[in-house]
């Protein structure tokens, strides 16, 4: 009974992990990458193109981070504090406007 406890909870936070690095890393990435379309200092279809290219790259490292934490749940702390930052400062800069 012992292993299937144990098991069951190493499914559970290899799970947990996994929606981290999909959801969470998509989250992420997808503010990151709308913060820096309007903060880059280059033109518009540079600095989205720049921004979407670093956000390639971040949703990768995100990936392999998820899964070498120590703690599920510092992940989807780190993931989601990050997102709701960059999505913060998109909102402040007017970045949530139709363009």
């Amino acid at each position: 009974m012992r292993n299937s406890a144990n098991s069951r909870a190493y499914r559970l936070a290899v799970l947990s992990r996994a929606a981290a690095a999909a959801f969470g890393g998509y989250a992420a990435a997808a503010a990151l990458s709308i913060m820096l379309s309007h903060v880059l200092p280059l033109p518009r279809a540079e600095a989205v193109l720049t921004a979407m290219l670093l956000s390639f790259a971040l949703y990768a490292a995100v990936v392999v981070w998820a899964f070498a934490a120590r703690n599920p749940g510092t992940v989807w702390l780190v993931l989601l504090g990050a997102a709701g930052s960059c999505a913060g400062v998109s909102w402040l800069l007017g970045a949530g406007s139709v363009i």
